[in-house]
């Protein structure tokens, strides 16, 4: 499904675009990738933060509905104003030398959209997740970027995080023996109003939006891809929200080694993001798991216990990603996570809701 620009601009005007930040140097250096911001929301801003305390990145140009919005955030990281495009305008952008990369931060349904004309325009792709609302559009994004000879990358920044990594290696390592189940569940009561609750925009409820992490999470913890999965949704607050998308879902996938995963997401009740990994030998959690900052590692195993919360604050998780991705950028590198990692978590977000008789997109 797609969304109109007229759709968009109106949620915009809502209160999805960030808060204005306070002045900010400009970024000029020409070994830098520049990177063209593609919807000045809310994550947009983190992202633009992020970029800030790399080395190797710059905001380059801003794609925006709303040009005094684009030209205050202009002003902040010092894009000229040429380099400020409509959405109507965007295929200009081939034109910009400027430009080698686009951060697609949209509403979901405009995923697919931005990707595959950015990569018709000759730019690298770094596509925020879910990666679209449908496995056909994700197939498609995949297929136009390697058409291009350009590069996608899924915005998994828990892939990044050293949290994450750290309860991956400790896994890997035989700390816990052998990984025998998992839980892990992320969630929060949704406000009325938030175009996450219109499917035309989101493409589903919690579990494209939240409940993708405990879904991803789960696949790197094991190393391993879900052989078989098995879902219930149900909406429990009839009060409104809930009339396109489910409010709380439940799933367990079971792993080719025989490992049983329990996840859960909800947009009714708070269900901080973490998760826990059980082996004969002790456990290994995140919690939280899923933050932008304030991750926390925990594990109990021969004998030692571990509380190693990470004082990293927001953005530095979505500097990790513009890092990771200009690097590969600039030295013909293929991404950790690539299109088809996104791809991968958009086949079992299809085959989840199909369990619970509901559909994607």
């Amino acid at each position: 499904m797609t969304l109109t620009r007229r759709e968009f601009t109106r949620l915009s005007a809502l209160g999805i675009a960030a808060s204005v930040a306070p002045s900010l140097p400009a970024q000029s250096s020409s070994t830098k990738t520049g990177y063209a911001i593609i919807g000045l929301g809310r994550i947009a801003d983190h992202f633009m933060a992020g970029i800030l305390n790399t080395s190797n990145s710059r905001v380059a140009a801003l794609v925006s509905g709303h040009r005094d919005k684009a030209e205050r955030i202009a002003a902040q990281y010092g894009v000229p104003s040429e380099s400020i495009y409509s959405y109507e305008k965007f295929d200009e952008i081939a034109k910009n030398k400027d430009v080698q990369a686009v951060y697609v931060a949209l509403p979901n349904s405009m995923h697919a959209e931005y990707t595959i004309r950015a990569a018709k325009a000759g730019k690298h792709v770094l596509c925020e997740k879910p990666m679209s609302t449908s496995v056909a559009d994700a197939e498609a994004m995949i297929a136009a970027c390697k058409a291009a000879n350009v590069k996608l990358m899924i915005a998994y920044r828990c892939h990044y995080e050293p949290t994450n990594l750290k309860a991956v290696q400790l896994i890997r390592s035989g700390a816990i023996g052998q990984v025998q189940a998992i839980e892990s569940a992320f969630g929060f009561p949704i406000a009325a109003g938030e175009w996450r609750l219109n499917k035309n925009l989101s493409g589903g409820g919690p579990l494209v939006d939240v409940g993708i992490y405990a879904l991803n999470a789960c696949r790197y913890l094991t190393g391993e891809e879900p052989a078989h999965i098995s879902a219930f949704a149900s909406v429990i607050d009839h009060d409104g929200r809930f009339n396109t998308v489910e409010e709380n879902v439940s799933w367990t996938m079971k792993f080719p080694s025989g490992i049983v995963a329990s996840c859960n997401t909800t947009y009714g009740a708070l269900m901080g993001g973490y998760f826990r990994v059980h082996g004969p030998k002790g456990w290994v959690a995140a919690d939280p798991a899923f933050n932008y900052d304030g991750n926390r590692l925990l594990a109990s195993f021969d004998g030692k216990q571990l509380d190693e919360p990470n004082p990293a604050r927001d953005p530095y998780q979505f500097t990790a990603q513009a890092d990771h991705f200009s690097h590969c950028i600039q030295y013909g590198l293929e991404p950790k996570t690539p299109g088809e990692e996104g791809l991968r978590d958009m086949r079992y977000i299809a085959e989840i809701y199909r369990s619970a008789g509901l559909t994607l997109g």
